[in-house]
């Protein structure tokens, strides 16, 4: 590792509770595995919308209207498709293999992987995420 590298890296994350802890540094090598698979939802509360409607030089309205889909009472990030049983967050970049969004990402994905469906689970979230130690 080079002095560069070291003074780029990310430290290790543990949340309590959790039986795993997660290295941020594997998510350059693992083309958005959380970002894409199986359609589902990426929730969105209204200062979140805001945020990256503003990232994005939208009105908040547009963004919503473009971005957002309504699932019930709540809001959720528009996937696309990528392939049979592939599906991609609407932000997920194919060619970068990243978030366009990145710095005003949702709560839900700045979160992961310590979401509590994986608190007891650290099977299932170690088969979507290389960096879970």
């Amino acid at each position: 590792m080079t002095k560069d590298s070291e003074e780029t890296s990310l430290p290790i994350r543990e949340e309590e509770g959790y039986d795993f802890r997660f290295d941020p540094n594997a998510c350059a090598a693992c083309e958005g595995a959380c970002c894409r698979g199986e359609s589902g939802y990426i929730w969105m509360k209204f200062p979140e919308i805001e945020a990256m409607a503003a990232y994005l030089e939208m009105t908040t309205a547009d963004f919503a209207r473009i971005y957002l889909r309504k699932v019930g009472h709540r809001y959720s990030l528009t996937e696309k498709r990528l392939g049979e049983g592939d599906y991609a967050c609407i932000f997920f970049d194919e060619t970068k293999k990243r978030c366009s969004v990145y710095p005003v990402r949702p709560r839900q994905c700045r979160t992961f992987p310590f979401w509590e469906q994986f608190k007891n689970d650290d099977e299932e979230v170690r088969k979507e995420c290389p960096g879970i130690l």
